[in-house]
């Protein structure tokens, strides 16, 4: 059985669905006509029995003796046997003797419950069978009381003979040849039937699965030629499973390239921030080696600013390749596994000691209340201190930077020269450096890393221009005051 299961499995889709198609028709078809034909056999039988019932009535007295003058007669040894009549007729006694009222009839051979009703006749009932005559053949036999019409000269009348019954048969010949007809035509009807579902099983399959098989070329063709361009046509009013399946596959392959462009628009803004101090680092060393080839020393001062620029590019560097690291496992997806239960306040209060060493000529005002938030703690730190970065970076020396945390809301607002409102649509993206920024240390990721990250956590970043100058940066995360029971 299993084996079976396994290769109805391996068949091909539509192979399948004819195949339950044809089953499903073949049971149906296969009920009905069973029951078309009991059906049919009822009808028929009825018609007999009725024929049978009205045979009902009692038996002259000569009848009777003709039928007693016969009993335990072999009617197929008679010279003069031939069939003359329909009907069996016969009287059956108590002890299964057979009293043929016409031998050239035949005799109906004799059952139990013939035995039993000779025994205990029934005026209001009789009973109905099947049987077979002396010849095998089959017949339909009812049984009813004896009654003999008594002749004038026994006083008339009627009257009921015990311990003996009356057999009458009609032979199921006709019958049986119609239902045997009736079965035949049935069973053609059928087996056309559940070849023509199959066939037609098969021809919807093939209808119906002819946009999976256009999906299945198209998925073979982006598997082989790699071209995200692919689309599969579906029309705009359709709404059955294979038209959002091949929907959920042109949205697949949109966002599969788009991420694929991004990927490349990243290595190659990657590489362009990677070329310049590169190519600085590459001069300079190339100077301090000259020096050394030649032996024309560079000048003290010289020598000194080039180390400290090859120190500084190198600084910037290994910043980047961070700041693409970061960016990178941002990309690969947030894990669940790294979520954690953070105090927000205690995030914030690390980042602002970390930006008050970097701006110790800002004055830092912060208001921090409790919130708790389920984020990963290190990217939400390098988030929190790379907007605090930016508010130390354009603050003039001596101006004031506030920062407020309450009810889950971060904001961080510097009096700088702010952001023009042509710029704020772009702050967020990867590489971009305002003009007025691009001669200030950077890579232009920090903004990108703080908007993945605060997705990631469930919130939302902007920046706005602040009333009277400056820039406020908002961060919303979703939280509570107070920690959550399995960390209290």
């Amino acid at each position: 059985m299993r084996s079976v299961v396994r290769r109805f499995r391996s068949l091909p889709i539509r192979s399948r669905l004819a195949m339950l198609v044809a089953a499903a028709v073949a049971f149906g078809v296969a009920a009905v006509s069973v029951t078309c034909w009991f059906i049919v056999q009822g009808k028929l039988y009825d018609e007999i029995d009725n024929d049978l019932e009205s045979q009902k009535g009692p038996l002259s007295y000569t009848q009777v003796q003709e039928a007693i003058n016969n009993c335990g007669q072999d009617p197929t040894t008679t010279s003069n046997y031939r069939r003359q009549s329909e009907y069996y007729w016969q009287v059956v006694k108590a002890d299964g003797t057979v009293c043929a009222l016409d031998l050239s009839a035949g005799t109906v051979k004799v059952s139990s419950s013939d035995k039993d009703y000779a025994k205990n006749p029934d005026l209001e009932s009789v009973t109905l069978r099947n049987g077979t005559d002396s010849d095998g053949k089959s017949v339909r036999v009812m049984t009813m009381p004896l009654v003999i019409m008594n002749p004038p000269t026994n006083g008339g009348g009627q009257s009921l003979a015990q311990d003996a019954a009356v057999v009458v048969a009609f032979p199921l010949k006709g019958t049986e040849s119609t239902l045997n007809e009736l079965a035949l035509l049935l069973l053609l009807v059928s087996g056309i039937g559940v070849v023509g579902a199959g066939a037609t099983g098969l021809a919807v399959a093939r209808a119906g699965l002819r946009p999976v098989d256009k999906l299945t070329e198209a998925v073979e063709e982006v598997a082989r030629t790699e071209d995200l361009s692919i689309r599969i046509p579906v029309e705009e009013d359709s709404e059955d499973e294979i038209a959002r399946l091949s929907r959920s596959f042109n949205s697949m392959t949109a966002s599969l390239a788009n991420s694929r462009e991004l990927q490349q628009q990243l290595i190659a803004d990657a590489g362009h921030e990677l070329r310049t101090p590169l190519t600085s680092l590459r001069t300079n060393v190339e100077l301090l080696a000259r020096s050394e080839e030649t032996g024309r020393a560079i000048p003290p001062a010289d020598r000194k600013a080039l180390l400290a620029s090859v120190t500084a590019q190198m600084t910037e560097l290994a910043a980047l390749i961070g700041d693409l690291q970061t960016l990178s496992r941002s990309d690969a997806g947030h894990q669940a596994d790294r979520l954690q239960v953070v105090a927000l306040q205690e995030t914030v209060e690390s980042a602002l000691r970390r930006a008050r060493l970097r701006g110790p000529e800002l004055t830092i005002r912060a208001d921090i209340q409790p919130w708790y938030v389920r984020a990963e703690p290190s990217a939400l730190e390098r988030a929190i201190v790379n907007i605090l970065d930016n508010a130390v970076k354009f603050s003039p020396p001596g101006e004031a930077i506030d920062v407020v945390l309450k009810d889950g809301e971060l904001t961080v607002r510097d009096h700088g020269p702010g952001i023009p409102t042509e710029d704020l649509p772009h702050v967020f993206d990867r590489f971009w450096r305002s003009p007025s920024a691009r001669a200030l240390p950077g890579s232009g990721l920090g903004l990108s890393i703080v908007a993945r990250t605060v997705q990631q956590s469930g919130g939302e970043v902007s920046l706005t221009p602040a009333q009277g100058g400056g820039t406020v940066a908002t961060i919303r995360l979703p939280g509570a005051p107070t920690p959550p029971p399995e960390v209290q």
